[in-house]
């Protein structure tokens, strides 16, 4: 405690004026201030405290931050002594219970500790502490615009009956030995000393705590007092249960002396837990407390000296998340100077669909507000990340929702859809009708060069291989899902592998007219037939152990196109998909190299050099088809699918039957033994 008479003047650069800081002296009282402020009680058990009931002030400028060297003190903290007397009334209350500590008294040493505290002239701020803040001086003693305006987080509680009732029955002539509420008496009640003795004479009548303003005493518990009563009870419940466990708590009635170290306390104020006056449970023990509530007090202090406290809201934890904060800022106090409700952030608040991101070498809270990236969102406001939305969902274009993915397929109502719908079956019913023509001109030559079963075996499976691509085409389903491609190879095999019957054909044609009689066996005995029989029979093989393996089947694609869910055909296994391909493919190339070497044979009806332009452009279609299809997704790369497998078809037809339905419908003089054998004879002559 500093010496009596002590006055001090703190002069600051932002500050014009001087503050003459009066210190209250204890010139007067100097037989007080030689009292011991130590008090003791004697007991069975003896309950120490210790509690700052002076302090002192260190003054800085608004610049400087660091204490100065100019120091002085004041007198008693109100709230603390609160403490002191929450101490007492705890102690007393439980001596007159009797079901805690049954027959033993408990007695109290307590001592004074000053408790220093750094004041800064920081005005335009808005402070927020807890309930444990020192620096509320009392009336003209408080600087004016430091702590006007502050926000305190109080721990929300009951008031403990009795307590008010003690404190006003408290008195120096009933606590003697306590030179505190001596000093109070003196400051407050117009007292004077006697001489002979230092006690306190001609006080105000029938004088109490409960008389003084609220800016000098506030006889509601504060969250320091509650805090001190439940800390002892908790000794005291300890101690009970510490010596009922070992036997040496005595019935009412008999008195034994009590003995045991301090530290065998420990373990049992580790697991005390009770219910207190107030009705609220205590418990200890950090890892078993119940989330608190706080109550938001404003603290108003203008005029100089008001030190009103006002609940201005609340923090409950056991509310929705967006209802824990409750305030009401139309009766705040701001601090001095500030005509509005301040910003504690020196950034704009991100609305939703942004995330904060900070600013590199500032402040936390400054931060720029960054876009969601795709897929992510932040449905409120200074949001730190974004949130990822489910797989089955999908981000709005303000980035602030998650939206329900639609469900889609290329699908027959599709324009699209229709629009390959239209042309498979448009070109199946080209195929049927030039089939029908050549079923009708059957007997021409232009028809049955070449061998006519060829040629119907041939449009019969093009139609095939139109009607195939509609399997790719509505809403896939387990059989549509397996007879996809598995059709798609057997039809395009047996029409390529019939074109390479027809090349055959060609060849032996040719050859016919060579000595010999094996060529000419071959020819008659139908043997390029049979190319189609073993090329089919590979490639269902191939399909029979695909289906056997790992069949197609049903998947999803949430992926590919955005805001939908495709529903595709997962191929199962891709080696066996490309296996397939891969047999087609070697058919095509193959039938394209021998139709290519085959034409410059004399035929009639160019019927090698049409076979040969029809496989280049099958070929051309399919290996174009390759990194356009794994470029592709979604529904366009079904598409992708059904286009090509109809351009390739579409080629083999125009390719083949266009110029021999050309001669038959306009033509119709070139489809004639007599013109055929005029052609032979002119190419004879010419040649000769």
């Amino acid at each position: 405690m500093r010496s009596p008479g002590l006055e001090a003047v703190v002069n600051s650069s932002r500050i014009t004026q001087e503050l003459q800081l009066l210190v209250y002296t204890l010139a007067s009282e100097d037989c007080l201030s030689r009292r011991s402020t130590s008090v003791r009680k004697d007991g069975d058990v003896v309950i120490g405290g210790i509690f700052a009931l002076y302090y002192c002030f260190y003054l800085t400028d608004t610049i400087d931050l660091q204490p100065s060297k100019d120091v002085f003190a004041l007198t008693l903290l109100d709230n603390n002594y609160q403490n002191f007397l929450a101490f007492i009334f705890a102690i007393e209350e439980i001596n007159r219970d009797s079901h805690i500590l049954p027959n033993i008294t408990l007695g109290e040493s307590i001592n004074e500790a000053n408790y220093n505290v750094g004041e800064y002239l920081v005005t335009w701020r808005v402070w927020v502490t807890n309930s444990q803040w020192h620096a509320d001086t009392a009336g003209k003693y408080f600087i004016l615009d430091s702590f006007h305006g502050t926000l305190i987080f109080s721990n929300h509680h009951e008031e403990i009956s009795g307590f008010k009732h003690f404190v006003q029955t408290a008195t120096p002539s009933k606590y003697p030995e306590d030179t505190f509420l001596a000093l109070y008496w003196f400051k407050n009640f117009h007292c004077s000393l006697s001489d002979s003795d230092c006690t306190l004479k001609n006080c105000t009548p029938n004088a109490s705590l409960a008389w003084l303003p609220g800016n000098h005493f506030d006889m509601a518990m504060s969250d320091g007092s509650y805090n001190i009563y439940n800390a002892v009870y908790a000794v005291a419940h300890a101690l009970h249960e510490m010596l009922l466990q070992q036997g040496q708590l005595q019935p009412l009635g008999s008195r034994k002396e009590v003995g045991f170290s301090p530290w065998q306390l420990h373990s049992f104020l580790k697991k005390v837990q009770f219910i207190n006056s107030a009705g609220e449970q205590v418990i200890l023990d950090d890892n078993r407390k119940l989330e608190a509530e706080y109550d938001i007090v404003n603290f108003w202090n203008f005029p100089e000296g008001l030190r009103e406290r006002v609940t201005v809201g609340r923090f409950s934890p056991h509310v929705p998340p967006r209802q824990r904060l409750s305030l009401d800022e139309n009766i705040i106090e701001w601090a001095t100077e500030m005509t509005q409700t301040p910003r504690s952030v020196c950034s704009e608040s991100c609305s939703p669909g942004f995330r904060k991101a900070p600013q590199e070498g500032k402040a936390a809270c400054c931060f720029d507000c960054t876009p969601c990236p795709e897929g992510e969102i932040a449905n409120d406001t200074d949001t730190e990340q974004c949130v990822k939305c489910p797989a089955h969902q999908y981000a709005n274009d303000q980035r602030n929702r998650c939206l329900q993915k639609s469900v889609t397929f290329l699908a027959y109502e599709d324009p699209l859809g229709k629009a390959l719908a239209g042309t498979a079956l448009s070109l199946t019913l080209l195929t049927v009708l030039i089939l029908g023509l050549f079923v009708k001109h059957r007997d021409t030559p232009i028809v049955k060069a070449n061998n006519r079963s060829l040629s119907y075996i041939l449009l019969t499976f093009l139609a095939f291989c139109f009607l195939c691509s509609l399997l790719f085409i509505g809403r896939p389903n387990t059989a549509t899902c397996v007879l996809q491609w598995t059709t798609f190879g057997a039809v395009f095999t047996v029409a390529v592998s019939t074109i390479l019957a027809k090349t055959i054909t060609v060849v032996l044609a040719f050859k016919v007219t060579a000595p010999g009689r094996r060529v000419r066996h071959l020819l008659v005995s139908g043997a390029p037939n049979y190319v189609i029989s073993i090329c089919s029979l590979i490639q269902l093989t191939l399909c029979g152990i695909w289906m056997g393996t790992s069949p197609p089947f049903i998947d999803t694609d949430a992926h590919s196109e955005h805001g939908h869910i495709l529903i595709v055909c997962n191929k199962g296994s891709l080696t066996a998909f490309y296996c397939v391909l891969g047999y087609l493919g070697s058919l095509a190339l193959g039938s394209f190299t021998l139709a290519f070497l085959a034409r410059n044979l004399p035929d009639t009806f160019n019927e090698a050099k049409y076979l040969t332009f029809s496989m280049l452009v099958f070929c051309s279609v399919w290996v174009t088809f390759l990194p356009v299809y794994h470029s592709t997704q979604g529904k366009a790369m079904v598409a992708m699918e059904v286009f090509s497998i109809l351009a390739s078809s579409a080629g083999l037809l125009g390719c083949i039957f266009f110029p021999k339905c050309y001669i038959i419908l306009l033509r119709p003089k070139r489809n004639s033994l007599h013109w055929i054998r005029n052609k032979n004879m002119f190419r004879g002559n010419k040649s000769s």
